[in-house]
């Protein structure tokens, strides 16, 4: 509970009543590696902190996984369209390590977005930064060469290579798996 404290008090102080608030409302859970936290056809009804671990986010396409974002100790972890709009999933979000999250449900976290107006201002930073993050990779995907997308995501997540399974790094830059083991053998 205290880093998911922490990671909210980086965007701004919490007062004590929002903390008070949170505490109760925030739900802890440890899961191991290949959990999934949400499925296809599934609703997002969780909005997840991650205390530790690795988690990634996957669709299928023509039979095939291809990794959409990954996640680490430190970050937020949401279904967006899901979450946001209430709907079935398309996604997987799956645990890449054994993991520890904190959660706050869909009603949960608009209970407190009533209370405590203030608490608004973090689900905008938090918006605002993964949105950020999702136009970059998607600008990242359309004009960049391969190597100039790994070099990207090695230097946003250097551990990656050692964390994350080639074939979830390979879909994620858009390239075949051989195609990424060359470009690491020349780095």
């Amino acid at each position: 509970m205290l880093a998911f404290l922490t990671a909210l008090e980086t965007i701004a102080p919490l007062s004590p009543a929002l903390r008070a608030a949170l505490a109760p409302a925030t739900r802890r859970e440890q899961h191991p590696a290949g959990h999934h936290l949400l499925q296809p056809g599934q609703v997002a009804r969780r909005v997840y902190f991650l205390e530790s671990g690795l988690v990634r986010g996957y669709a299928l396409h023509a039979g095939r996984e291809v990794s959409s974002w990954f996640m680490r100790e430190g970050d937020f972890v949401i279904s967006i369209v899901s979450f946001f709009t209430q709907a079935p999933s398309t996604e997987y979000v799956e645990l890449l390590e054994p993991s520890v999250v904190h959660s706050l449900s869909h009603a949960q976290l608009h209970a407190l977005y009533a209370e405590f107006p203030e608490f608004n201002l973090f689900g905008r930073v938090l918006t605002e930064r993964y949105y950020v993050r999702s136009e970059q990779r998607a600008q990242q995907l359309r004009t960049l060469p391969a190597a100039q997308r790994y070099a990207h995501l090695l230097a946003e997540f250097p551990a990656v290579g050692q964390r994350v399974a080639l074939k979830h790094l390979a879909s994620h830059l858009g390239v075949a798996a051989e195609t990424l083991s060359r470009l690491r053998g020349k780095g």
